[in-house]
């Protein structure tokens, strides 16, 4: 009885605490409305000048993709890769590849649409979200290492220090929730068939049900993919508004001792304390605050990995929006979130005291920082439209490969076997 009181306890102050939130944020934008309306435009510059490009393309070209039955047919190809080592279904793959190309919230949106068409249950998509909503290589080399570190050789292990760990976050979460339900695949039926005919027959049969004509899909994706970047300028204004009014109000120096206990344990300089409060709630202002601190660049580089890993609860509130309307927890992807943060970290560290230098890595068309002009508009939505095309082509060829290279095997096979 008093766990059921506790509970309904609990719930009406979570009740309570949201309007009480509320009426706070619009009082402190009272009190301080130079701080809200300068945030504001600058959340608004920061949407259209570099996430509105380079994440649109994704966007229509990832849901035209889902509409004309392409992700059935990669999920077909994908199933044997994806089971083992991640235990989703195939089509997961084409999430993974949408999501550490283009970063947040792509992973997120595209995984709530896979649970809506019922191409994979909550459980998995818990999974699948948790190492597939990544942040973009434009984002890591582009405006953090060249733009805010000035340092080009910094992208290249910001980068794979970040994809590295959400591989094995991935892997790890492959644990979670071992006894749930598994989607049927239809790679397991029928096991004398070819698999490349089943993966056509899956992208006929989705465009047969999808059955919009290719004008009213292309015109749907536009709809969708605009009123999702709309949802995702609200999140970026509004996150930048409280994060200038915390900083004017004096919040963060309040918590900044409780965060240079945990620095002293784990030997970092105290003084990226205020940078890290800040990347807890948004990752660009937060990332931006660490490459101007006077911390050794060892530290400053681990924590700004740290920082991207989490991501923020500008973009946690993004994730839960996409996913709101389908059974998936957000409870799992913030622990995945803190365990990639910790995994990013110390993958960092280790690249960075390895003898030999990353430059090599490095790709070249990432090496500038976008800037607030018309031309660098232009610029990113190329790389980005650019970066889905060569993506759309990589996977679709490693795909028959994998069946060419499946088929071989089991050539092979039959050849000893006689």
């Amino acid at each position: 009885m008093s766990s059921k009181i506790s509970r309904k306890d609990f719930t009406k102050l979570y009740q309570l605490f949201l309007p009480a939130l509320a009426v706070i944020i619009t009082i402190s934008i009272v009190r301080y409305p130079d701080d809200a309306f300068d945030a504001a435009v600058q959340g608004l510059d920061v949407w259209f000048n570099v996430v509105l490009p380079a994440l649109l393309p994704f966007f229509i070209g990832s849901q035209l993709l889902m509409g004309l039955g392409v992700v059935h047919f990669m999920g077909v190809l994908l199933e044997p890769f994806m089971r083992p080592f991640f235990n989703v279904p195939g089509v997961g793959s084409f999430v993974m590849a949408m999501g550490l190309a283009s970063g947040y919230p792509v992973g997120a949106m595209l995984t709530g649409k896979l649970v809506k068409r019922k191409l994979c249950n909550a459980r998995e998509a818990e999974r699948l979200m948790s190492f597939t909503n990544t942040a973009d290589p434009l984002f890591m080399v582009g405006a953090v290492a060249v733009g805010m570190f000035k340092d080009v050789r910094l992208g290249s292990i910001i980068a794979l220090s970040h994809y590295i760990s959400a591989i094995m976050l991935g892997i790890i979460m492959r644990f979670y929730a071992p006894k749930a339900e598994i989607t049927p695949s239809v790679a397991s039926k029928n096991m004398r068939e070819s698999i490349l005919l089943k993966a056509t027959r899956e992208l006929l049969k989705a465009r047969k049900e999808d059955n919009r004509p290719f004008g009213q899909l292309l015109g749907d994706c536009i709809k969708d993919s605009i009123n999702s970047m709309l949802l995702i300028l609200g999140f970026i204004i509004l996150f930048s508004v409280i994060i200038r009014i915390v900083t004017a109000a004096g919040f963060i120096n309040l918590l900044c001792p409780v965060i240079n206990i945990i620095l002293n344990c784990l030997g970092l300089d105290v003084n990226l304390s205020p940078a890290i409060l800040s990347g807890i709630f948004e990752i660009t202002l937060g990332t931006k605050l660490v490459s101007s601190t006077s911390a050794p660049l060892l530290h400053r580089v681990v924590i700004v990995s740290s920082i991207i890993a989490w991501s923020g609860l500008s973009v946690h509130f993004q994730v839960a929006s996409m996913v709101s309307d389908t059974d998936i927890r957000i409870a799992p992807y913030i622990i995945a979130r803190i365990i990639h943060a910790v995994l990013a970290g110390m993958v960092t560290y280790f690249l960075m005291v390895l003898p030999f230098k990353m430059t090599a890595l490095v790709l070249p068309v990432f090496a500038t920082m976008p800037q607030p002009t018309s031309q660098s508009w232009i610029s990113i939505f190329k790389i980005s439209s650019q970066i889905f095309i060569l993506l759309f082509i990589l996977i679709l060829f490693i795909s028959v490969f994998i069946h060419l290279l499946k088929g071989f095997d089991i050539a092979g096979f039959k050849v000893i076997k006689k």
